[in-house]
């Protein structure tokens, strides 16, 4: 009789969407990492104008569409004055697709792959795909993460340390100093640093830096996508940036497991990178007024908040009990555990809807944090 694989049977279904079931029809939901506004509209009409054309009934190139991975290497210069070269880029259908290339092409069976805990919940479920070992590390009090402890967690069998700035579940943003050592770690060890870049344009104070800017080696390769920068969750369209050497490895697994890229998805994507960037700043701009207000709220309630610089996601420390009381009063939060083990005693908010859905959330938050002192 045929049984189920191994490394898919120790992968379980998210603790989030375990939430999402508990909760009652008419809940406020601050679990959802997914913003509420709409797609840009010269983007919409990127993708309209395409299926127009008949630019979208076939296939494109493995790695996307040439003018989509201009579009690509474009921002990254002007972003970050880099020259990175589109055959350089693969455009996958969203940043997920993207971790799992990225895994799936340097990790082997038993080797190690380092990832912050708490820390977005698809590295430790994607390297047990990948038929890896997961190793966790904790974060700094700020939940940040230290590139010391990284360093003291690399062994000889160690393949992948994953980076993730502006970070889920934490909404914290590593300094450029951080960002210098993961580097020369990547370079000194040998190791590969998977830097998960996809809240990269959402930074309230200061300015994102990506590890690719002081790497002296190809050891750092780059996850974004246009989900969060642009409203595009649905679109399914990000990318994967690497020296050639390893997105031709990737994109041996890309080519058998997805093709490519929805078309439409790229054309609006091409056109969400080059076009007018106002809607972003606008939208960013809405989430810090945001984050502030729900800071105030969290504090005026009594709990401890680590400030969040970037994303969309704040991460109290809660009492026992306080997750249950909370979702008692319909309102969505993700206990801190379904992060990684050191997210006991946290949990995480996302701040990625209306004004005053939020206020109505923190008013029952208070009287929930009250109940469960």
């Amino acid at each position: 009789m045929t049984e189920f694989a191994r490394r898919v049977e120790q992968v379980s279904i998210s603790g989030i969407r375990e939430v999402f079931e508990a909760a009652g029809e008419d809940a406020i939901n601050l679990g959802i990492g997914q913003p509420d506004f709409p797609t840009p509209a010269h983007a919409r009409r990127g993708a309209i104008e395409a299926i127009e054309s008949d630019l979208t009934d076939a296939y494109t190139s493995n790695k996307g569409t040439r003018s989509l991975r201009e579009a690509i290497s474009a921002t990254y210069d002007r972003e970050y004055g880099l020259e990175v070269d589109p055959e350089d880029v693969i455009a996958t259908s969203g940043g997920s697709e993207a971790l799992h290339l990225v895994l799936q092409a340097h990790v082997d069976p038993g080797q190690e792959v380092i990832f912050p805990d708490p820390g977005f919940v698809s590295y430790d479920a994607l390297t047990k795909i990948a038929d890896g070992t997961p190793k966790p590390v904790p974060l700094r009090d700020d939940l940040t993460l230290d590139p010391a402890t990284v360093e003291e967690a690399i062994t000889d069998d160690t393949a992948v340390f994953v980076v993730n700035s502006p970070a889920n579940p934490t909404g914290a943003v590593q300094s450029e100093a951080d960002m210098r050592e993961f580097a020369r770690i990547a370079d000194e060890h040998d190791v590969l640093c998977l830097s998960d870049e996809v809240y990269e344009r959402i930074v309230f104070e200061g300015d994102h830096r990506s590890p690719l800017e002081f790497a002296e080696t190809d050891n750092v390769v780059v996850v974004s996508a246009c989900s969060k920068t642009y409203s595009m969750t649905g679109w399914r369209l990000g990318w994967v940036v690497g020296s050639n050497r390893r997105i031709e490895r990737m994109l041996r697994v890309h080519q058998y497991g997805q093709a490519c890229a929805s078309a439409p998805a790229q054309y609006a994507a091409e056109a969400a990178l080059t076009g007018p960037q106002e809607p972003v700043e606008e939208m960013v701009a809405a989430f810090e007024r945001r984050r502030d207000l729900v800071l105030d709220g969290l504090e005026d309630a009594g709990l401890e908040v680590p400030t969040p610089e970037g994303a969309f996601y704040v991460m109290p420390k809660v009492p026992d009990g306080w997750c249950e009381a909370v979702l008692e009063r319909d309102v969505v939060v993700v206990p801190g555990d379904a992060f990684g083990a050191n997210g006991a005693g946290y949990a995480r908010l996302s701040y990625a809807t209306g004004t005053e859905d939020l206020k109505e959330a923190l008013e029952r938050i208070d009287a929930a944090t009250r109940a469960a002192q």
